[in-house]
C-alpha cells in the first residue's frame, strides 16, 4: 500500500507541477526545481475572496488533482502487483514522469527537455543495471535499449519527411524525444508497436474531441503504459 499512497501524493501534485512548468519554460533543471518549491508570485488572499472566476478555477484544479491522484495511485499499485515488486523504483519513476508529461502536454502543448531527457537516461540505466541480457539475440539489454531509443527517434523523423508538405507539424521535437525515451525503456522490438498504438490512441482522442490537431504526447504516454503492463 505504500506505493499506492506514494502515487496518490505524487498524482495530487501533478496539476500544480504542470502549472508551474508553464510559468518558467524553458529552464535548467536546477531552476525548475527551485521554482517548483518557490513560485515566482502568489495570488493574494483578498483576490481569492473577491473573484468568483478564481474560485471556479480552483475547484476545477482540485478535481483535476484528485483525478490524477487516483490514477497515479492505481498505476503505482498495479506496477507493484504485476511485477511482484521487482524493479519497483524504476517503474514508479517511469510511470510518474509519464503522467506528468501527459498533463503538461495536454494543457500546454509542451514536452520539456528537463523531463524527456532524464527519462531517456533513466531508460538506459534501467536496461544496463536492472534488465537481464537477451540470450537469443546474443546482445545486452543495454544495446537493445540504445537501439530502441534510436528507432524511437529515427522512425518518426522519417515519417515526418513524407508528411511534411501536408502536415508540417505532424511530429514535434518533444514528441520525438518522448518516443526515443520510451524506446529506451521498452527496447527495439517494442518500438513499432509503440508508434502504432500511439497513432491509434491519437486518432481516438481527435475523434472524441472532434478536432483535427492536438497534443501527441498523451497518446505516446498511453501507448508506453500499455506496453509496460501488457508487453509488445
Amino acid at each position: 500500500m505504500i506505493y499506492a499512497f506514494s502515487g496518490l501524493l505524487f498524482g495530487f501534485l501533478i496539476p500544480y507541477m504542470a502549472r508551474r512548468f508553464s510559468k518558467f519554460m524553458p529552464a535548467t533543471p536546477g531552476y525548475a526545481l527551485y521554482r517548483l518549491v518557490w513560485p515566482v508570485k502568489r495570488v493574494k488572499k483578498e483576490k481569492r475572496r473577491q473573484s468568483p472566476e478564481y474560485r471556479r478555477l480552483m475547484r476545477q484544479y482540485l478535481m483535476r488533482s484528485i483525478g490524477w491522484a487516483v490514477i497515479a495511485a492505481a498505476l503505482s499499485y498495479a506496477a507493484y502487483v504485476c511485477f511482484n515488486g521487482n524493479d519497483i523504483g524504476w517503474l514508479l519513476s517511469l510511470i510518474w514522469i509519464l503522467l506528468l508529461l501527459y498533463e503538461i502536454d495536454e494543457r500546454m502543448f509542451l514536452l520539456p527537455d528537463i523531463l524527456t531527457v532524464p527519462l531517456l537516461i533513466l531508460g538506459f540505466m534501467f536496461a544496463a543495471l536492472a534488465m537481464p541480457d537477451v540470450d537469443y539475440y546474443s546482445i545486452s539489454a543495454a544495446h537493445l535499449s540504445a537501439m530502441g531509443a534510436a528507432a524511437g527517434y529515427v522512425l518518426p523523423v522519417l515519417a515526418s519527411l513524407f508528411l511534411i508538405r501536408k502536415y508540417p507539424d505532424a511530429f514535434g521535437g518533444g514528441d520525438i524525444k518522448l518516443l526515443a525515451a520510451s524506446g529506451a525503456w521498452l527496447g527495439l522490438e517494442a518500438v513499432p508497436y509503440l508508434i502504432l498504438i500511439s497513432c491509434v490512441a491519437f486518432g481516438a482522442f481527435m475523434l472524441i474531441k472532434r478536432q483535427r490537431a492536438g497534443a501527441f504526447g498523451p497518446a505516446v504516454v498511453i501507448a508506453t503504459l500499455i506496453l509496460v503492463f501488457f508487453g509488445a
